[in-house]
């Protein structure tokens, strides 16, 4: 399969340790656009209240996982709009060899296309899974409309005292396929 191109004006291009300040605002304004509706105004505020130690956080998980970067050209501006960062499953028994870790796109380039085109730039199509809020019915149906499901896995997501739901795609580790 061929990963979809990204929205017409937008370049994907992997983050460097200069992105880690302009990345860390993009990951602090998608969090507001997208959780803002969803969980508690002054938790979620709480969270995003130190800009720096974001930049401190990118710049250490840059080092260690790439993450795929979307910009769009605005005259001699570039803005970053979108991220998406995938690695090795994560805990003691992960359901599939890899996992989403983030993907977001800024709420202008919703329906777009490019969340479509990070995901898939970044994971491929093969087995995956992700975690995703499970009061965000419009995230569930994106992550549903690229082959994941719920699997009836929850855990507490602490920093904005909500549940995540696990969604998975494709066959588990060493399981048979027909």
């Amino acid at each position: 399969m061929t990963p979809t191109p990204p929205p017409e004006g937008v370049t994907l291009r992997w983050a460097t340790l200069a992105d880690a300040e302009a990345g860390a605002r993009l990951h602090l304004d998608c969090w507001r656009e997208a959780y803002a509706p969803l969980v508690d105004r002054g938790l979620l505020e709480a969270q995003l209240a130190d800009p720096v130690s974001w930049a401190d956080r990118w710049r250490e998980h840059t080092r260690r996982v790439p993450r795929l970067l979307a910009a769009r050209r605005l005259g001699d501006e570039v803005e970053l709009v979108g991220f998406a960062v995938a690695g090795p499953g994560r805990g003691e028994d992960p359901p599939r060899p890899l996992e989403l870790y983030a993907a977001y796109v800024r709420a202008s380039c919703y329906g777009t296309g490019l969340g479509r085109a990070l995901v898939e730039r970044t994971l491929g199509f093969g087995p995956a899974y992700l975690w995703v809020l499970e009061n965000n019915p419009r995230a569930i149906a994106f992550y549903e409309k690229l082959g994941f499901a719920l699997d009836g896995t929850r855990e507490r997501f602490a920093p904005l005292d909500a549940w995540d739901a696990r969604m998975v795609r494709g066959p588990a580790r060493g399981s048979m396929q027909a």
